[in-house]
């Protein structure tokens, strides 16, 4: 679409980025419907002159464009409906790469799109490219699944947008193709809303259509659709010493060979978050802005400014040598893994919505690290299970949660989410000694208990500061929980 005056345009999802596009759908002149199936966000338009409508399984009358919410899935009633009528359905970074040719939005052209994808990493690299970006004196900023929605990034004239785009949002964008864009690493996640891991990986691969695409090489997934991909140029990233046309690390230094003769980049040790995970994220961040154009002065300075994001590792409290880390972000197996993987002695607090995504092989690969765990959330009796049949020896504490306690919301019991991550603490209280983490990783979305992942790492962090005052210095248990759930001990005498 390019003449908007007058188009009728639903729009599907009354949040932040649906607002933003009424917001700059009404600027270009177009008649907007707003469909929310929660009448509390349609009354947060105000009273901007759109329709409203709770409707979510038909279109109204003479509707000329579907822009969708990352949630609506493409099986949706809606979905079905717009591909009914012959009705374009697209989601708001679609919406954005159209509005990059419309000089009412961009009078200066479009801005360069510098896209990261993948199951996790997204947000960490993401937020590394922003700050190399500003680094170099680039006119930048982060948008995207991050939270600042693309459109208005676009409208206030940034020309080098660091994109972070999930799966769900490259799945309703048929044709941004960003000039340079990464996929992290692709692991089981989502596969409840795709169908597949293949339909989840194919629009993943959606990224690497640019200039320049950008992959994982030590992921076997990633790395297969780096090869597939139609880009011209490929780049991989790897912790090893790189090849040519990959970025990699030697003695301790992020190098490049894609982009310059070994040209080092920046210390490994500068790197944060530390280890692994945040090596990789780096290196990807770094590929992409060289792709750019970047001078490693940059790069170097740009990493060096970054300091990790909440909910991503931080240390909540800490006392009688008990550490206690909110990792809420981890929202996957595959990031649960990275999480686990960077402490020696864990008691692991996890459950939530899984999408899908199977723990036996989390748990295989980290049982001997595991002093206990506790379980919570919708899916807790999956977690419990492999638990049960992979690491036996392992006390497992169930503090409820998910189908007894209801989402936190405000038409609900706002204070659920808490009281359970309450219990969870003080179980986790009862099997932690010295030296030991008391770790949030979940491998599990939040929405069965909390708003979001955001709202479960602070509850987390609340009942840590709480609890740590009452774990002694051999584990003692806090008080007794005013607010008891039923609890299931399994390990090694059995169950009780």
């Amino acid at each position: 679409m390019t003449a908007w005056h007058d188009r009728h345009v639903l729009v599907a999802g009354a949040r932040r980025t649906g607002v933003s596009v009424v917001d700059v759908l009404r600027y270009l002149g177009a008649r907007v419907t707003v469909a929310d199936g929660d009448q509390a966000q349609l009354d947060l338009l105000g009273d901007r002159p759109v329709a409203r409508t709770r409707e979510l399984a038909a279109l109204p009358d003479g509707c000329d464009l579907v822009v969708t919410s990352p949630g609506f899935r493409t099986d949706s009633p809606l979905a079905l409906a717009a591909r009914a009528a012959s009705v374009p359905m697209v989601g708001e970074p679609e919406l954005a790469w159209w509005l990059g040719d419309d000089p009412a939005i961009c009078p200066d052209g479009p801005p360069r799109w510098l896209a990261v994808t993948g199951t996790n990493g997204k947000t960490t690299t993401t937020t590394m490219l922003e700050a190399i970006l500003r680094a170099a004196g680039e006119d930048t900023v982060a948008c995207g699944n991050i939270g600042l929605p693309i459109v208005d990034a676009m409208r206030a004239g940034h020309r080098v947008l660091a994109v972070e785009l999930s799966s769900f949002q490259l799945e309703w964008s048929p044709s941004v193709r960003p000039f340079a864009g990464a996929v992290l690493n692709l692991a089981e996640d989502h596969l409840d809303w795709h169908g597949s891991m293949a339909a989840y990986g194919a629009a993943k691969a959606r990224v690497l259509r640019g200039d320049v695409a950008v992959a994982g090489l030590d992921d076997r997934e990633a790395a297969a659709l780096l090869i597939a991909a139609p880009a011209p140029r490929h780049v991989g990233f790897t912790r090893g010493e790189p090849g040519p046309g990959e970025l990699g690390i030697v003695d301790g230094h992020l190098v490049d060979r894609a982009f310059g003769d070994a040209v080092p980049l920046a210390p490994a040790a500068d790197v944060a978050p530390p280890g692994p995970p945040g090596e990789l994220n780096a290196l990807a961040a770094a590929a992409l802005a060289r792709a750019h154009g970047v001078a490693p002065e940059a790069v170097a300075a740009g990493l060096r400014a970054v300091a990790p994001g909440p909910h991503r590792g931080a240390v909540v409290a800490e006392a009688g040598g008990v550490r206690w880390v909110d990792d809420s972000k981890a929202t996957n197996p595959h990031a649960a893994a990275a999480s686990l993987a960077a402490h020696p002695r864990v008691v692991w607090v996890a459950g939530g919505l899984l999408k899908g995504a199977d723990v036996g092989e989390l748990v295989v690969a980290h049982r001997d690290r595991l002093a206990g765990a506790v379980v919570l959330g919708r899916d807790r009796d999956r977690v419990h299970a492999a638990l049960t049949r992979h690491a036996p020896e392992v006390p497992v504490l169930d503090v409820g949660g998910g189908d007894d306690e209801p989402v936190s919301d405000d038409r609900q019991d706002p204070d659920a989410g808490m009281r359970g991550m309450t219990r969870a603490a003080r179980a986790a209280a009862t099997l932690a000694g010295p030296g030991d983490t008391v770790l949030l990783a979940p491998a599990a979305a939040s929405m069965d208990m909390f708003r979001d992942y955001a709202a479960r790492g602070d509850a987390f962090a609340a009942a840590a500061r709480s609890v740590a005052g009452g774990v002694g210095p051999h584990g003692a248990a806090s008080p007794p929980d005013p607010d008891p759930a039923p609890e299931t001990v399994s390990g090694p005498g059995g169950t009780a």
